[in-house]
């Protein structure tokens, strides 16, 4: 039998956890990226003997592929994926093409906001009850490289909506969802109801052995459930779960789910005395949600429940950072949506000066319209093109600054805040327009703030 042909598209985490995966199990894989891979990803790949290539697409040694793994963060729409499509060659995620080599439970977690706390506090959870378990996804390692090099009984993965578009076969055990508000609407056609139905993908192929956690109080979720059949208020249906929505742009065909549902709510927290470390009601959501994923998979309550205690937090996520002057400063760079923003806002205690700005995603800011006026002292726009952020709040009548690089953004704060507030780096966007990533905004920013206490 002929070698089955994999090209990997993109030389990040995945898709060298993936290449070398691939070559492990006797695939013929070349691995390509229209930027540069770092020199300890090409050594890697030489010592494994994958073929590749950066700084371009050689289409004749991509378009003869069996099967494509592409970075999450490449659209569809890029011309070298355009062309793959046109070959109805098919197109799959790391997460994926990794599953086919082990047989370890699967813990996926998903949601506009809230993802990367949750998947930690699981982690954290499971750690401390002594499992044997990996951190994947969006953080942690390549799921494809923790299975070659050191594989887990169990793994927590954090998946984007851009991963689970590509994801087909892949099955999880217990599938958390904390929630659905409008995000990454710029690769959805902005078309809310494409980005719900790829939320929803995290049910697929769910059996009545599997568990799906997710927020009852959501907008969409309840709703999504009812059109596939499903209620918490029946039995897990036999058979056909009912009408699947019909497949969109970005919402690839999916299989039936019928997974056994674990709704929760808000008032569960207190109804169940728990105790969470970090702040704000957003926090208590993510806390019932980890409690449940553990309770899923045999934890016992009372490791649980000192985890909840204990857990330091997620970088970037509410992270204080330093109080300088009697402000405190507070990075939240990973609130890359309207929503995340709103969520941080309602956890402020004191006039906050908001950091807000980036590469926007089809935000409606109008809807931090009330909680800005009611809460900041100031707005700092830190931004390339900081345009709709003026039309947007300047008619709120607040003193704002417009800011174009990290520096200027934390000295206009320290002068527009007076002691007693807090500066709240909490973007609503994207990073690409001047920084790398969302993980180099909150770093320039946590720099910019020791620059203050050590002029």
């Amino acid at each position: 039998m002929p070698q089955k042909r994999l090209v990997v598209l993109g030389g990040g985490e995945s898709g060298i956890g993936t290449a070398l995966l691939a070559q492990a199990n006797g695939y013929d894989v070349f691995l390509s990226d229209f930027g540069t891979i770092s020199e300890c990803h090409q050594a890697m790949l030489r010592k494994a003997g994958v073929s590749f290539e950066d700084g371009g697409h050689t289409e004749a040694l991509i378009l003869n592929a069996d099967e494509v793994m592409k970075s999450p963060g490449i659209p569809d729409q890029t011309p070298i994926v355009a062309k793959i499509i046109a070959r109805q060659i098919p197109i799959i995620s790391e997460i994926e093409f990794a599953s086919r080599f082990t047989q370890a439970q699967m813990v996926c977690i998903t949601g506009s906001n809230g993802k990367t706390t949750t998947t930690s506090l699981i982690y954290y959870i499971l750690q401390n009850a002594h499992l044997n378990v990996g951190l994947a996804g969006n953080i942690g390692r390549s799921l494809a490289l923790q299975i070659l090099e050191d594989p887990k009984d169990i793994y927590v993965i954090e998946l984007s909506s851009f991963q689970l578009d590509n994801m087909f076969s892949f099955r999880a055990n217990v599938a958390v969802l904390m929630n659905i508000t409008p995000d990454h609407l710029d690769r959805y056609d902005f078309n809310m109801q494409h980005y719900i139905d790829s939320k929803m993908r995290i049910i697929q192929n769910q059996t009545a052995n599997d568990t799906f956690i997710y927020w009852a109080q959501d907008d969409h979720i309840p709703t999504e459930l009812q059109r596939r059949g499903l209620s918490p208020n029946s039995a897990v249906p036999s058979g056909s779960a009912g009408p699947i929505p019909a497949p969109t742009p970005s919402s690839k065909p999916a299989r039936e789910g019928h997974p056994a549902l674990c709704p929760f709510i808000d008032e569960d927290f207190t109804n169940l005395g728990l105790t969470f470390s970090q702040i704000g009601n957003h926090n208590k959501r993510n806390a019932l949600a980890a409690y449940h994923a553990a309770k899923a998979l045999g934890v016992n309550e009372q490791t649980i429940r000192q985890s909840l205690h204990s857990f330091p937090g997620v970088e970037h996520r509410l992270e204080r950072v330093a109080t300088v002057g009697g402000v405190t400063y507070i990075n939240d760079s990973k609130a890359t949506n309207v929503d995340a923003c709103y969520v941080a806002m309602q956890a402020m205690e004191t006039p906050v000066v908001l950091i807000v700005g980036g590469k926007d995603k089809g935000n409606d800011y109008s809807v931090l319209a009330n909680i800005v006026r009611q809460k900041c002292r100031a707005l700092v726009y830190l931004g390339a093109d900081n345009a709709k952020l003026h039309a947007s709040f300047d008619p709120l009548g607040l003193p704002v600054a417009d800011t174009h690089s990290m520096a200027d953004c934390v000295k206009a704060c320290h002068d527009l805040a007076q002691s007693g507030d807090t500066v709240l780096l909490s973007p609503c966007c994207a990073s690409f327009d001047l920084f790398h990533n969302m993980e180099d905004r909150g770093q320039q920013f946590k720099q910019q703030v020791a620059a203050l206490s050590n002029p």
